[in-house]
């Protein structure tokens, strides 16, 4: 039999370029730095073959040292291009036809929010055809901490986006209560969505629910807004499940 070498054929290409793109994607989940051990016996590859990687990937701006001991984060380079990737895929046409449906089902405004580095971005809307009803500015920037839009995706990112959130709640907020965020964002996990009422705007309520790439990393959110007196308790249960349908219907054609 002959002996197994980097370019080895596979399903994906060849090992090597496996290898590299397992060792970036387990960057992108990962909460903070990584460091040589962590990865190999995540990946079970041996340390040499790690400290390769890391080393060309590092020399390239893939990755950077965070301190002495030699551990990784995400460099540079790869930051450009996530946002080069963000701008080459289209989320408004994939989810454009799935949001007016959800409106028409719904009768209320749905929206479509991305991630932005630390924010989020509304990018689409579809409004309802009711007289008295919610609407968003598209382009609009918000922060990750309050909103159900938002709620729905910090719930499911990196421990440190929550971090900054309590940070900036604690500051704003002289009464904020770290233990009941914390366990709304459980329950999001739970449930799978998110509720607000009152909380960005006086007399606005919001279900939402987020969407995810095809290894699992939460892109974005989608919600059906409008007047709190339309939002009642009884039918919260009814609403969230259509837009959670929504959201996983986006999330299966983010993934063909």
């Amino acid at each position: 039999m002959a002996p197994t070498t980097d370019l080895q054929p596979t399903a994906g290409g060849t090992e090597a370029a496996d290898r590299v793109a397992d060792v970036l994607l387990l960057f992108s989940r990962a909460d903070g730095a990584l460091g040589v051990s962590e990865i190999a016996r995540t990946l079970k590859l041996s340390k040499a073959v790690v400290h390769r990687i890391l080393q060309s990937l590092g020399s390239r701006g893939l990755l950077s040292t965070v301190d002495a001991s030699g551990s990784y984060v995400l460099g540079p380079a790869a930051i450009g291009m996530g946002n080069k990737a963000w701008g080459q895929l289209d989320f408004r046409s994939i989810a454009a036809p799935v949001l007016r449906q959800l409106r028409d089902d719904t009768r209320e405004t749905t929206t479509l929010s991305v991630l932005m580095n630390h924010s989020r971005l509304y990018v689409d809307q579809f409004e309802s055809p009711q007289e008295i009803k919610m609407v968003v500015d598209i382009g609009a920037r918000h922060p990750l901490h309050s909103g159900a839009s938002s709620r729905a995706m910090i719930a499911f990112l990196p421990e440190s986006y929550v971090e900054e959130a309590v940070a900036a709640l604690r500051q704003s907020k002289p009464d904020f209560n770290e233990a009941e965020y914390r366990q709304l964002l459980e329950t999001v996990r739970r449930d799978g969505y998110a509720t607000s009422y009152n909380e960005r705007n006086i007399g606005a309520a919001s279900i939402a629910a987020p969407f995810f790439d095809k290894t699992g990393n939460v892109l974005g959110a989608i919600s059906s807004c409008g007047p709190i007196f339309r939002f009642t308790s009884a039918d919260t249960a009814g609403h969230a499940a259509k837009v959670t349908a929504a959201a996983r219907e986006i999330t299966r054609l983010l993934a063909r």
